[in-house]
């Protein structure tokens, strides 16, 4: 069989791919990372490169133009080299520079001061008193003696630090640090160190997201944040969302491929805040993470392919704590891992963070929380009772299904504003020219749209202005309007909005607004009862609330009611990991809250297509 070489430009990387192989997958060979939504099905057109020197052969689709295929272009998951390639990866094509969205600020009461902080994982130094012949109790036995001193009751041990025990406690004149990490029923030991190394240790809060990844390393001793780091989920390369990677985890490798994804861009987070932080990733001793129930399934190496299947049942909800080193993370060789509890297949240990990071448990008041992304979560509940459903919003609001959609990185477009003339301000992430448009750039441009007559309320544009501004024009797929031109974006290409883009939007929007209202509906509430909003999702850090009631996403209500809190699903797994006490309380919320099924239920689907409105039907 034949065998080609592939040279990825601009960074120059190679690798060699067999005949019948595509560039999606040489791409991923050579770590060369390309937007891929539908996991190479060649139904979504993000994985545009140009083939530069070489001769292959492509299959046509409907996302090249007749002038990008004059100039080169080809989607990667289509094409296979014939001959050694030289491909290029246009700048709109590649992953990269993500954002680190910031997460809530905690109410007071929820801060884990270094008085309250009493983190999953523990040091504690020992000075045992050196056996005699008075005193000749075994090793063991005089080191878990020496715990209870300390306040460790029930402490079972971990076999592997048995075996150098005796050596280590005589050379260390029975001085010596044992690492404990929290269990249901007390303590675990996991490891002794030689001398006092109770001041280092260090733990790391992890948001698995389906598109981003966000790691903040933690001093448990000083109980500080030290750092906060981002990535691209590279599992998106198998496909964007939940349900193509569970179909990709049940082919061949797939699952083994998912569950390394993760694993390694959790490790190059964690190996990057440990240089900046002057430390070892060994010196790491527990790592928490929240996550969808997928995301969960897949980062464990648990296979998820009920989770897609009526009656849509995850193996697990609350997983055992587990060892780092089982899963390929590269910290302390006796590390552990613990995963926030997840409630359904489609609520996962991500919204039980936001929920206890909110602290809309605690309170009397009625609270709502929204986390808007491919899969819309909402809560709803108080002190006294929690029900939650799941609605699939579509990946419009993390750019998939949008011609120039990208997710909130360096270069999106997050704030849109149209001048009386039609002409077009916006500010993108970074400050740096436009190369994409991310979910709240979106939000705006819809509100700002139909402010300003350019669309009707069913989303649709006002021919009437074609001519009166050259924005508005007939493109290759219909009607769009340009944003920014060619030469002031950074691909060199006009960033247009188009119709298929606003139609996806506002089904977006229609499945959030209709998911939260039949919630309530459900439980006997109307909006007007609801004290008080909670909003979260991969906007980047912006969203801007008022236009996201103009255009149906959120209740009209007064605003001081809404609160857009970034990346609650972080905030929870920060606080899980420098307090037991915040973990027990998630398993609790977990266990309170209620799923409701809407995929079954028709009230949802009459409410979502009365919603498929800017903002509602009259």
């Amino acid at each position: 069989m034949a065998r080609f070489k592939v040279t990825f430009l601009p960074d120059g990387r190679q690798t060699f791919v067999e005949e019948g192989e595509t560039l999606l997958q040489a791409a991923r060979r050579a770590r060369v990372y390309i937007q891929s939504i539908c996991g190479g099905e060649g139904t979504c057109g993000k994985c545009k490169v140009i083939v530069k020197r070489g001769k292959f052969k492509t299959k046509p689709s409907p996302f090249i133009s007749d002038e990008e295929e004059r100039k080169g272009y080809v989607l990667a998951c289509l094409t296979t080299p014939m001959s050694d390639l030289e491909v290029e990866v246009p700048l709109e094509s590649r992953m990269e520079g993500v954002q680190a969205v910031e997460d809530v600020v905690l109410k007071s009461e929820l801060k884990v001061t270094p008085e309250r902080c009493n983190p999953l994982s523990q040091k504690v130094f020992l000075e045992l008193p050196p056996p005699s012949l008075e005193d000749n109790i075994p090793d063991l036995d005089r080191l878990l003696r020496g715990l209870r001193g300390a306040g460790y009751d029930k402490v079972e041990v971990d076999f592997r630090s048995l075996k150098g025990m005796a050596d280590l406690l005589r050379d260390s004149d029975f001085k010596v640090t044992a690492s404990l990490a929290r269990t249901r029923e007390g303590f675990k030991l996991l490891s002794l160190e030689g001398g006092n190394k109770a001041s280092t240790n260090f733990g790391a809060a992890i948001d698995v997201g389906t598109t981003t990844v966000v790691a903040q390393l933690l001093d448990l001793e000083k109980c500080e944040v030290l750092g906060t780091k981002a990535t691209y989920n590279k599992q998106a390369r198998y496909g964007e969302d939940v349900i193509t990677r569970i179909i990709h985890s049940e082919k061949g490798e797939g699952l083994r491929e998912l569950q390394e994804a993760v694993v390694g861009d959790i490790n190059q987070l964690i190996s990057a805040l440990c240089g900046e932080a002057g430390i070892s990733p060994e010196e790491v001793t527990v790592v928490v993470c929240a996550g969808n129930t997928t995301m969960l399934h897949l980062l464990l190496g648990v296979p998820p392919r009920y989770i897609r299947k009526e009656p849509y049942i995850p193996a697990f909800s609350l997983p055992p704590v587990v060892g780092a080193r089982e899963l390929g993370l590269r910290i302390s060789p006796y590390g552990v891992v613990y995963c926030l509890p997840s409630v359904a297949s489609f609520v996962g240990g991500d919204i039980t963070a936001g929920v206890l990071a909110s602290g809309m448990a605690r309170e009397e008041r009625l609270s709502m929380l929204i986390d808007m992304g491919t899969n819309g979560e909402i809560v709803f509940g108080n002190s006294e009772f929690l029900v939650c459903c799941s609605c699939s919003a579509g990946p419009a609001f993390e750019g998939g299904g949008i011609k120039f959609g990208m997710r909130a990185s360096r270069g999106a477009i997050q704030r849109v504003e149209l001048t009386p003339d039609l002409e077009v301000l916006v500010s993108t992430v970074d400050g740096v020219k436009p190369r994409g448009i991310c979910g709240s750039g979106m939000i705006d441009c819809l509100a700002e749209f139909l402010r300003a007559g350019v669309i009707n309320r069913a989303g649709k544009f006002n021919e009437e202005l074609i001519g009166r501004t050259e924005r508005l024009r007939k493109g290759e797929d219909g009607l769009e309007f340009v944003l920014v031109w060619a030469e002031e974006s950074a691909i060199s290409r006009d960033i247009v909005i188009t119709q298929a883009d606003i139609d996806n939007l506002i089904r977006s929007k229609a499945a959030v607004y209709a998911g939260a209202k039949v919630l309530l509906d459900k439980v006997g509430f109307d909006f007007e009862a609801v004290e008080k909003f909670y909003v979260a999702g991969g906007f980047g850090n912006y969203l801007d609330i008022e236009k996201a009631i103009e255009i149906g996403l959120l209740p009209d209500l007064p605003r001081e009611r809404f609160e857009y809190i970034g990346n609650s699903s972080l905030a929870g797994a920060r606080l899980c990991l420098l307090s037991s006490e915040a973990f027990e309380e998630a398993v609790e919320i977990a266990n309170r809250m209620t799923y409701i099924e809407l995929s079954v239920d028709n009230a949802f689907y009459e409410q979502f297509m009365a919603e498929m409105f800017l903002p509602h039907t009259e």
